[in-house]
């Protein structure tokens, strides 16, 4: 099932124009909450720094922002498939470049659309504004414009200059291409190699390849004229350097006996017929998106023998250009190169090609829900959720700039240089695209919706469903369920409805009720009263998850949390005191904190915090997360003898004495357990060390409560949850005026396994 267009065209303009509109903000760095704060971030104090870079101007790096700011400037008039758009519609998609580089390298960025077509006026303008930057990512720039702007700028200007268009697909299928050729026992000088396309990044391929060791005679570009031949007369400049002898004129001839065909056309141009007449081990980069120049299903079934890779997230071996350029213009920024040169492409190629190599780690594994992902056919490049490319490719590129000349600065601790990058990596929600990715990847599980006909649940599963996450099931009145999707456009075609009080659910409603009363007639359940239970939306839908008719439930209520969850004790606890809690994710700059509990236990007794603790940190454990527990309160190591105070320092206590494996220390107030170096100076003693704390137990619900909602209503983070922990059974609440990303989010979590395992 898919999107339908019109369900897709309404979700990307809701996910641009909601709350604040587009995709990235300015975001201040410093103290500005006095007079004097103010009179330093401008006059009279921002004199001072103003008259230091006057003096020398590399001090602009360490008073301003330059050294982390990249500009993505376009013109549009090549924007994605839509080709000459415009300078102002391009801009959605320079956010979202900046977006990308914020997530994946931690760059600063301004996007700067300049409307004209005039090479020289463009040229001009970005030189204009450079001392504002670090380094100039050029984007969607038509050729073969883009070749001149970018060669005048990188020659003109001493600041990194990189048009992604081109380099960023060229660096990262050559690295694909070179471990391709080492598994099939190909000499590159030797390879023959077909080149489908002949626009910006068609040329950077084909530089590339040139550049590793392909030979020129033994490539062959195609347009869509067909071959690029010295017999043609339409040839321009850039495409004459790539101007063939051979008597051939068709892609078809080209590709008799060829052992590369790089894709960066459009869609079906390649048949199985051209694949079945390629060499043995035949290499196929289809790279057209969103629909390659030949399918995978069809490539794969032309020839066992292929080696297959496409621009999708969906197949095998993506050739994704954000594993390249966030880290590539990371690494060129932290040595201040005065430009993104051969030697800096070449080693960002390369340590890709390495970093495939290299054993894959169990949280990539578990994103992709594969733990059989090892070097070979399927795994010629690294998968971009991998958190070792910024240290791989960004260290690579800093040593080739070093090594070449161009760096301004020397990094001379590499291994420190390392600790600050993977720290970078913490500054995103990557968490959850590990989750979303690991359910992707992964058989469906059916998630009941107990709130089925709410209209957030419709469009969340619908959303979950097309995107292929989960399969919904939607528990509610079919008719106004019917309704509702007209009204509103939305498919739910994936979706299973079980109207739970209608006829055609009577065996199930008393299939049911016989399992509540076999499983709680010692709890004082009869038979009538279980039958009257299956008219209530709340018992119905979890026992889907009782009986095995789903794997998982995500429970709507409308009244508190700790009374919808009555139904939820009964069925899936064990004893009458075991422990139940909730706990959100924060998803934090600094990466994700667990705050725990947040919703069930108002005010718990010593040995309940134990409890509440052993069930957070197992359950951060298994999103790959080793846990480090602070205990808080509004004392630290015994400052305050309250009472409150006391019940959390004897659970400290406990912990260390039943449970050492745990790291767990407290009691102590929520600044002191968020700042390692502040616990050192004043609290040396305490058992967390220098680590980070990822865990909040807090002493009572009203503190955890109030802290989560601050963090996501004045802190600007991001909330999942919250999680039920704690019960026999995925089953998670969440209110019924919850929003349509809230429980998609929940529903993914529900999807892995309540937890990431």
């Amino acid at each position: 099932m898919t999107k339908s267009k019109n369900s897709r065209r309404e979700e990307a303009l809701l996910y641009h124009s909601q709350g604040r509109p587009g995709k990235i903000e300015v975001v201040p760095t410093k103290p500005y909450s006095t007079q004097n704060d103010l009179a330093l971030a401008y006059s009279p104090g921002v004199a001072e720094p103003c008259l230091e870079i006057e003096k020398n101007s590399d001090n602009a790096y360490k008073y301003t922002a330059k050294g982390n700011l990249v500009a993505v400037v376009s013109n549009g008039t090549a924007v994605l498939g839509l080709g000459n758009i415009g300078a102002l519609a391009g801009k959605p998609v320079m956010e979202g470049k900046g977006l990308l580089f914020k997530t994946f390298a931690d760059i600063d960025v301004f996007d700067i659309e300049v409307d004209t077509t005039d090479v020289d006026k463009f040229i001009e303008t970005v030189k204009n504004i450079s001392p504002t930057f670090g380094g100039i990512n050029l984007e969607d720039i038509k050729a073969p414009e883009c070749f001149e702007i970018e060669e005048r700028l990188k020659n003109e200007l001493s600041i990194p200059v990189m048009h992604d268009d081109q380099h960023g697909t060229a660096i990262i299928s050559s690295a694909a291409l070179i471990n391709a050729l080492e598994i099939v026992g190909k000499k590159i000088d030797e390879v023959k190699v077909v080149v489908n396309g002949a626009g910006a990044a068609a040329i950077s391929c084909s530089k590339l390849y040139l550049t590793l060791g392909v030979q020129l005679e033994n490539l062959v570009m195609c347009d869509s004229k067909g071959v690029v031949s010295n017999k043609r007369s339409d040839l321009n400049k850039t495409k004459k350097g790539f101007a063939t002898n051979r008597e051939i004129t068709t892609l078809q001839e080209a590709l008799v006996d060829a052992d590369v065909f790089l894709g960066l056309s459009v869609a079906d141009v390649l048949t199985q017929e051209m694949v079945k007449s390629m060499a043995k081990d035949p290499i196929v980069f289809a790279l057209a998106n969103p629909n390659p120049e030949i399918s995978y299903e069809k490539a794969i079934s032309s020839r066992e023998d292929i080696i297959f890779a496409t621009g999708r997230s969906d197949y095998p071996n993506q050739v994704n250009n954000v594993l390249g350029f966030p880290y590539i213009f990371r690494g060129a920024l932290d040595v201040r190169a005065t430009k993104i040169n051969e030697e800096m492409k070449i080693a960002a190629t390369q340590a890709l090609a390495i970093l495939a190599k290299e054993p894959v780690p169990e949280v990539v594994a578990a994103a992709y829900n594969s733990h059989s992902i090892t070097f070979g056919r399927n795994y010629l490049i690294p998968k971009p959720l991998d958190p070792r490319l910024i240290t791989y490719i960004s260290i690579a590129v800093a040593k080739a700039a070093m090594k070449s000349g161009v760096a301004k600065l020397a990094i001379e601790d590499w291994g420190a240089y390392e600790i600050d990058l993977e720290k970078r990596m913490c500054r995103d929600n990557k968490l959850m695209r590990q989750i979303r990715s690991m359910v992707y990847n992964s058989p469906k599980k059916t998630v009941v919706f107990s709130d089925g006909d709410g209209v957030n649940t419709l469009k969340a599963a619908a959303n979950l469903s097309a995107d292929n996450m989960i399969k919904p099931i939607l528990v509610g009145d079919k008719g106004v369920i019917s309704k509702l999707t007209k009204e509103l456009g939305i498919d739910i075609s994936g979706c299973e409805i079980i109207d739970f009080k209608s006829d055609e659910e009577a065996q199930r409603r008393e299939r049911y009720s016989v399992l509540l009363h076999n499983k709680l007639n010692r709890k004082g359940i009869s038979n009538l009263e279980a039958e009257r239970y299956m008219l209530q939306r709340d018992w119905f839908s979890l026992m889907m998850v009782e009986s095995g008719d789903a794997d998982a439930i995500i429970l709507g209520y409308n009244r508190r949390y700790t009374k919808a969850l009555d139904p939820v004790r009964h069925l899936f606890t064990s004893t009458n005191d075991q422990i139940i809690a909730s706990m959100v994710i924060v998803h934090t700059n600094k990466g994700p904190l667990f705050f725990a509990d947040t919703a069930v236990n108002a005010n718990p007794t010593t040995q309940e915090l134990v409890e509440i603790t052993k069930l957070a940190a197992d359950s951060v454990k298994k999103f790959g997360i080793e846990p480090v527990v602070a205990m808080l309160s509004n004392s630290n190591f015994g400052t305050d003898t309250e009472e409150e105070t006391i019940k959390v320092a004897n659970a400290v206590t406990i912990l260390h004495e039943e449970y050492p494996d745990i790291i767990v220390d407290g009691e102590m107030k929520a600044d002191v357990a968020l700042d390692a170096e502040l616990r050192a100076e004043y609290y040396p003693f305490n058992k967390l060390g220098d680590k980070e704390v990822n865990t909040l137990i807090f002493p009572n619900i009203s503190a955890a409560n109030i802290s989560y909602k601050f963090m996501k209503n004045l802190g600007g983070s991001d909330i999942t949850g919250p999680i039920t922990i704690g019960l026999n059974a995925n089953v998670h609440l969440i209110s019924d005026t919850a929003s349509m990303r809230s429980i998609i989010k929940l529903a993914v979590l529900a999807a892995a396994g309540g937890e990431a395992k």
